[in-house]
């Protein structure tokens, strides 16, 4: 049986590495939950959460980000998922666009990393409004597909068509997973069967 493959330069690979990309997590608080009707809450939860584990696993550096908890007294990130990122501040914003807030840019940029992965709620403002604009800005930018929602099925659909066409691509919780494992035979490969494992435990 063979070995491994070769790892390839994970600063250099057009392909997501836990070397070469930046994770954002915009918005993900009760009211925004409430607001969600292009997805169901539990698919929504089990791929948001998810989501942080494997931010956390494979050591992304992560962006997190709220809106209005200072300024409007609304609640901060949702327990689960600040459980499943330990340790990582939240920023809280004025702002619609995150990317607009000089403290959430600065902290994308201090990374020094320009394939930026965007996951947050709603896709139509929180979403889409900093994925643009970080595409004017040359990043390389990716958003987290099942792990986002919009105000209905028809604002959401809308504001991926807008990204996509506009450059960004579109990804999955799992797909990430994978794409920063690679190969079953690599160490941390129990990792990816950890993300596995909590998806589909949230899922039933």
């Amino acid at each position: 049986m063979s070995g491994p493959t070769p790892i390839r330069d994970p600063q250099t690979d057009h392909l997501i590495t836990p070397q070469n990309a930046v994770i954002t997590f915009i918005d993900y608080q009760p009211e925004q939950y409430a607001g969600v009707h292009s997805i169901d809450t539990k698919t929504l939860l089990a791929g948001v959460i998810t989501l942080g584990e494997i931010a956390t696993s494979y050591g992304l550096p992560v962006v997190l980000s709220t809106v209005g908890v200072g300024t409007r007294g609304m609640k901060g990130t949702n327990e689960e998922l600040k459980a499943a990122l330990p340790g990582v501040p939240e920023i809280d914003r004025t702002t619609l666009n995150s990317w607009e807030d000089p403290e959430f840019r600065a902290a994308v940029e201090a990374t020094g990393r320009r394939k930026l992965i965007v996951a947050g709620l709603w896709t139509e403002i929180c979403v889409a409004f900093p994925v643009l604009d970080a595409l004017k800005e040359g990043y390389d930018v990716y958003f987290v597909a099942d792990a986002i929602g919009g105000l209905s099925t028809a604002t959401h659909e809308a504001a991926m068509q807008r990204m996509i066409q506009a450059g960004a691509k579109p990804i999955s919780v799992i797909g990430l997973a994978g794409e920063l494992q690679r190969d079953w035979g690599r160490e941390g490969a129990d990792k990816l069967r950890a993300a596995l494992g909590g998806y589909f435990g949230r899922m039933r």
